[in-house]
């Protein structure tokens, strides 16, 4: 995921399917945290949370249910995935919550505009997924090429602008949604079996295939498909050499020439025309896209493959000079967002929460299990919205959470070598 192009996706439109330490909280509000009830304490105060991010968390039923829990208002400022990243550098002052992905953060935190985040304020905190604090699934360590969350999301300190190698009090971002990405399918169309990214290429589907044209992203899915051709191997997929660079992209100008691409896709409703019409069969796909394909009577799946999936996450982080009422605010947004309402918001929209437990205790059994455990939907699985998105008896695919997350090869980065990748990127949508 991860850029605009998602704008107006996710939670958006909501297609698809996404012994408590009670140590000094918000003062005031501890117990009641605890407790787990989120009284309007702050109604006399009015204050108000600008939040900047993408479209893609910036759901008004989760502003609507925040503020009737606390009376605290979000502001939602959405702009492009790039324009967080700019404003976070260059007007720390216009935002206090920023939503942004944690491969935007060896650009933002050098600048020291974010405050390390406080992890004895977030209630929480300890129960945050090992995902993100040391890289394992179900005990197992997972792919960690690219800008794996571990490597960023401890700082050295509250004012730090360097990473810490090891776990501190500290956090940069706390983590509100990620996903694997992998090649959506139309299997009524294929009619065979499909498990490596290599199909991509395959020259069986020439013209019926399209791949994702934001670079830092379509860059991975290429890497994918040329390890799993045999070609080459990366040492870091995340981040190529001006070499490594050129191999992948001679790959794809090949294939291009070759007319193996009916389309280099940047827009999530675009993917989905491109599914739903039959016009391509294999390309690069996010989850809640494959979804919509579904809600549309039409096959489609979000295909696991052998060599694994390419990871995204983003999360909460707070501007340096925030201070007084709306720091105090912007924590208890935090507090609430990991209390298991939004958590379980996001898992019915097909993405994964950072607090499993609370986002668990807001869920059905059946959902739960159709979601995070890979069983089959006893009952309809809707969207938050209602819409059906998998009938009874259907099976998510990639199976459960550890299945699923335990099986990421790499993650969504930013490259040393960004603006060479970017300028033979556009070489290839230009060829």
């Amino acid at each position: 995921m991860s850029d605009d192009s998602r704008a107006d996706s996710p939670a958006a439109v909501a297609s698809e399917a996404t012994g408590v330490q009670r140590r000094s909280l918000l003062k005031g509000t501890a117990g009641i945290l605890a407790a787990g009830v989120f009284p309007a304490v702050h109604s006399q105060e009015k204050i108000v949370l600008r939040y900047l991010g993408t479209a893609v968390n910036q759901d008004k039923a989760i502003a609507e249910k925040f503020k009737a829990d606390t009376g605290i208002e979000i502001q939602y400022v959405a702009v492009t995935t790039d324009d967080v990243t700019k404003r976070a550098v260059t007007a720390p002052n216009s935002f206090d919550l920023i939503d942004t992905e944690y491969f935007s953060l060896k650009k933002i935190v050098p600048t020291g505009n974010l405050k390390g985040i406080d992890t004895k304020r977030i209630k929480n905190a300890d129960k945050i997924t090992t995902l993100f604090t040391n890289g394992m699934v179900a005990g197992k360590a997972v792919g960690d090429q690219g800008t794996a969350p571990k490597k960023v999301i401890y700082l050295e300190g509250e004012k730090s602008k360097k990473f810490a190698t090891a776990p501190t009090q500290f956090m940069s971002l706390i983590p509100t949604v990620y996903n694997a990405d992998t090649l959506g399918i139309r299997p009524d169309l294929i009619k065979r079996p499909i498990n490596s990214w290599a199909e991509l290429l395959n020259p069986e589907f020439k013209g019926k295939t399209a791949i994702l044209n934001i670079p830092s992203i379509g860059i991975m899915d290429a890497a994918m498909v040329v390890e799993a051709m045999g070609i080459y191997k990366y040492p870091d997929k995340g981040n190529m050499t001006k070499k490594e660079i050129d191999l992948t992209i001679k790959t794809l100008i090949e294939a291009k020439k070759q007319g193996q691409f009916r389309a280099l896709w940047k827009d999530f409703n675009e993917s989905v025309n491109l599914m739903a019409s039959g016009e391509v069969v294999i390309q690069s796909m996010w989850s809640p896209a494959v979804t919509a394909v579904r809600t549309k009577g039409i096959a489609c799946n979000f295909q696991p493959l052998k060599e694994g999936y390419r990871a995204w996450a983003a999360g909460f982080g707070l501007p340096a000079t925030l201070s007084g009422k709306k720091l105090d605010g912007a924590y208890e947004f935090i507090n609430w967002f990991l209390d298991g309402w939004a958590g379980a918001y996001l898992n019915r929209q097909g993405y994964y929460s950072a607090v499993l437990e609370t986002a668990k205790s807001k869920m059905e059994a059946y959902e739960w299990a159709y979601w995070m455990e890979g069983k089959p939907a006893t009952q309809d699985i809707k969207s938050p919205n209602g819409d059906v998105l998998a009938k009874s008896g259907a099976v998510r695919d990639g199976g459960s959470y550890e299945s699923r997350m335990g099986g990421i090869a790499c993650w969504n980065a930013l490259m040393d070598e960004n603006n060479y990748m970017v300028q033979k990127w556009n070489e290839f949508v230009a060829a």
